[in-house]
């Protein structure tokens, strides 16, 4: 550690926002950087505590070595740093934006409820690195002769493909969209990450020999047996993106959408590209002027409810069918853990109203246009209380409450027999109960990712990448190098 008595004399800081009227007229960043000081200050008040649960599997999948470059941060030594975080996570830049950080909640401090800031600092060794021109290709010293395919390039096949041409194999990258990325580039809005860190790491991964085909859908394009005949190995990362069933009636009325294809539509806009999605087809969906409602609490929905400000919605209105939570948990019987309590993004800071212990009941219309969202308010079972019925305008609104799956399309109609007892209720490629087993019952068929784990974190995809670019080394040449 550094300052051994900086977690006693240095309160906790984090990045400021641009102000809410300035940024929602953008879809850029909006934190505004801290100085190397500030950001060495914080880092110094990372303490001694004994067990770092915040760089285990509580706090970081990829286990992250948060203690340790805290400290390199605090003395000044951003090279050391850098190079110890990329020991463990291939794109600290993403995670250090995107990643709610659970580590945070398991950090020591957090029992005082001021944990070390360890996002902020992340981010800015991962920014540093760039600045200081640390982020180059690292090609492999020799060839091993052997080809591997990655279908699709979001966080989990980004990081196998970067592990696994790191190793000297030929790796080629399928992606089913115009360019890489996955959900990272289509699904995450500009103003929470933008995709120049996406192309950076393009670049770089392709200086270590990784090759991107891009407008390649698996499944439709080039069938799965097809790479199987070509390649030593294919590994599978298409990600979770069937939405979930909400059950919600609304009888076929324009205006009622899943909130995949609007986040995908804005991207492609602020992209200079066509809004038109091979894997996200619907009509063009646009908020300005509009009465939005959101169903659903979570990022999705929170990314929505920006995106729908940032088009020009006149109101924004979030609806939650879980209780409001408490302003603070009970620290003792939650810490480590992630907890339940009452967490405000910069998104609904924006003016989002937000109505909890509500359940959305129908979409009602006329002339079948959406003109508003019948509503009852639930009790403890979540069931609708008689009596409490309302309706909110509503000329847009956007279901937001999770996936379901991967895709049923593409990859999985095309292997999807082949791999039925591999598959669980909700069509996940359900392997080994271990995170060390990514081979299917199909040889040479690999998967990792959302599509094996379910839907879940971008920190967790890119330890699943890694670890299956591990498991994959090892399978081709009877050991590996590459860490777990």
């Amino acid at each position: 550690m550094g300052k051994v008595t900086g977690f006693l004399e240095i309160d906790r800081q984090t990045q400021k926002y641009q102000p809410a009227s300035d940024r929602i007229r953008h879809f850029r960043e909006f934190t505004l950087p801290m100085s190397d000081a500030e950001v060495g200050k914080q880092a110094a008040r990372c303490m001694d505590c004994g067990i770092p649960y915040c760089h285990g599997p509580t706090g970081c999948p990829v286990h992250n070595q948060i203690p340790d470059w805290n400290d390199l941060v605090y003395s000044g030594d951003w090279e050391t740093a850098a190079r110890n975080l990329h020991s463990t996570n291939n794109f600290p830049e993403f995670t250090g934006r995107i990643c709610p950080a659970p580590c945070e909640e398991a950090c020591t401090l957090n029992l005082e409820d001021a944990p070390v800031a360890i996002k902020t600092v992340e981010q800015a060794i991962a920014d540093k690195a760039y600045a200081l021109g640390l982020i180059r290709s690292q090609p492999a010293k020799q060839q091993t002769g052997k080809t591997v395919a990655v279908i699709g390039s979001g966080p989990a096949g980004l990081a196998a493909a970067q592990q696994l041409g790191r190793a000297g194999h030929a790796v080629h990258v399928y992606e089913r969209e115009s360019r890489p990325g996955g959900l990272l580039r289509y699904g995450i809005p500009d103003f929470k990450m933008e995709k120049h860190w996406i192309d950076r790491r393009v670049e770089q991964m392709e200086g270590e020999g990784v090759t991107f085909f891009c407008g390649v859908n698996v499944g439709v394009d080039k069938t799965v047996e097809e790479l199987r005949a070509s390649y030593d190995a294919v590994l599978f990362c298409g990600g979770s993106e069937r939405p979930r069933d909400s059950g919600i009636p609304h009888n076929g009325l324009s205006g009622v959408y899943d909130a995949m294809p609007y986040l995908v539509q804005q991207n492609r806009r602020v992209g200079s590209e066509p809004v038109e999605s091979v894997g996200w087809p619907c009509e063009e969906i646009w908020a300005g002027g509009k009465h939005v409602v959101v169903v659903g609490g979570g990022d999705t929905a929170s990314d929505c409810v920006g995106t729908a400000f940032r088009q020009g919605a006149v109101k924004v209105t979030q609806l939650d069918i879980r209780p409001q939570p408490p302003k603070t948990e009970n620290k003792l019987e939650v810490w480590p853990y992630w907890a339940t309590k009452m967490r405000t993004s910069s998104s609904q800071a924006e003016g989002a109203i937000r109505e909890f212990q509500i359940a959305t009941l129908e979409f009602v219309g006329e002339d079948g246009v959406l003109t508003g969202v019948k509503c009852a308010q639930v009790d403890e079972a979540r069931k609708p209380i008689a009596g409490t019925e309302f309706v909110i305008k509503a000329d847009l609104a956007f279901i937001a409450i999770g996936f379901a799956g991967p895709s049923e399309t593409g990859f999985m109609s095309d292997v999807g027999e082949a791999l039925r007892t591999n598959t669980d209720r909700r069509g996940n490629v359900s392997i080994a109960a271990d995170d060390l087993g990514y081979l299917t019952s199909v040889d040479k068929l690999y998967v990792a990712g959302d599509s094996r784990r379910g839907q879940s974190l971008v920190v967790w995809a890119i330890r699943e990448g890694r670890q299956a670019a591990r498991a994959i080394d090892l399978d081709l040449m009877g050991a590996t190098t590459l860490p777990r």
